[in-house]
């Protein structure tokens, strides 16, 4: 008996060794996180109320915590970013939307971007005067167009035929963004000797709101959406609508909106130039913002920030200005809220 019962265990055990190993299922869930900006430029805690600041902080809070709520419950970035985005749209604390700033002549133009980390595709319009939100026109540039970027009367008219929310020009307009334009036009009537006058005027040119995220999938999206800078003249575009300059996603590396002196951002394609500088040499996203903004932006003369999310979660406010409105939210729904630089 004792052989062909240690002739059966042998069997038993050969037949274990052989057999694949339990499957370990990973408890942990995939990262999710998102990140915002309201504008970077001489933002100084002298020249801000309590009421004031409270107000900002608030409404950064409110809008990335629609953001987290969406991505939490299994929606894409794309959907994360473009709600998040309206809720700034429809604050009048921020030179977007509701809140933007005006032309020289007096009147909106506004712009957006969006593009989506998985299949690169991207969608823009600039100088619309009659979308609600024009974060949601450049999505749909994106998606029901064979184009990239639309501008003027027909991107007006693009979304008007995709049945996004059209409202008059009047709609846009707040007594702070028309006394900003009598500031300004009343400084450039006076000599610009005064470094005081220079700055002021020097200060028009930021303002913009965005939103990068990364959902459960694995999938970055960027959006980004701005009236542009007062007193503007001549249809003038800045950076905000510009893929690969104010905005840009890929998920091989991150995702990206700035907010500053745009034509610099152009000049130094910002947002790509972070990707490129993760792809090609490896840098960690903090390192490729802080390369961008502090030494090739500023090598240039310009400044502003960037807020980004790489495809770990882990994200990158920079900036070389003294402050930008930022919020950031991780997978935990740990919030931050900042406003000056040395927060």
């Amino acid at each position: 008996m004792r052989p062909r019962i240690f002739g059966i265990f042998a069997s038993f055990l050969l037949l274990t060794a052989c057999s694949p190993a339990p499957e370990q299922k990973n408890s942990a869930s995939p990262p999710i996180g998102i990140v915002i900006h309201g504008g970077a430029g001489t933002i100084l805690r002298e020249n801000m109320t309590p009421e004031i600041e409270a107000a900002y902080r608030e409404t950064l809070a409110e809008a990335i915590r629609v953001g987290y709520t969406l991505l939490k419950n299994g929606a894409s970035s794309q959907e994360a970013v473009e709600k998040t985005i309206h809720v700034m749209e429809d604050s009048p604390l921020f030179n977007a939307g509701k809140g933007a700033v005006l032309t020289a002549d007096e009147t909106i133009e506004l712009d957006a971007s969006f593009m989506n980390g998985a299949t690169l595709d991207a969608g823009a319009i600039s100088g619309v005067k009659k979308v609600k939100h024009p974060i949601s026109a450049a999505i749909k540039v994106m998606e029901n167009s064979p184009h990239v970027m639309l501008s003027g009367q027909g991107a007006d008219q693009f979304a008007s035929e995709q049945g996004l929310e059209i409202v008059e020009p009047s709609y846009f307009f707040t007594e702070r963004r028309i006394n900003s334009l009598k500031r300004v036009k009343e400084a450039e009537e006076q000599t610009l000797s005064s470094a005081q006058t220079s700055l002021y005027l020097r200060n028009q040119r930021y303002g913009t709101v965005g939103c990068v995220a990364l959902d459960a999938k694995g999938n970055l999206a960027a959006g980004t959406s701005t009236g542009g800078m007062t007193n503007k003249k001549w249809n003038r575009i800045g950076d905000a609508p510009i893929i690969g300059a104010g905005t840009y996603a890929n998920n091989a590396t991150c995702a990206i909106s700035a907010t500053g002196w745009g034509e610099y951002f152009i000049r130094s394609v910002v947002a790509h130039d972070i990707s490129a500088l993760m792809e090609y040499k490896g840098l960690s996203i903090q390192e490729a913002s802080r390369i961008v903004i502090h030494e090739k932006v500023a090598a240039l003369g310009g400044d502003g920030g960037i807020v980004g999310i790489d495809n770990r979660g882990n994200i990158a406010m920079e900036m070389n200005t003294p402050g930008m409105y930022r919020a950031h939210m991780d997978s935990e729904g740990t919030l931050t809220v900042k406003i000056f630089q040395d927060e």
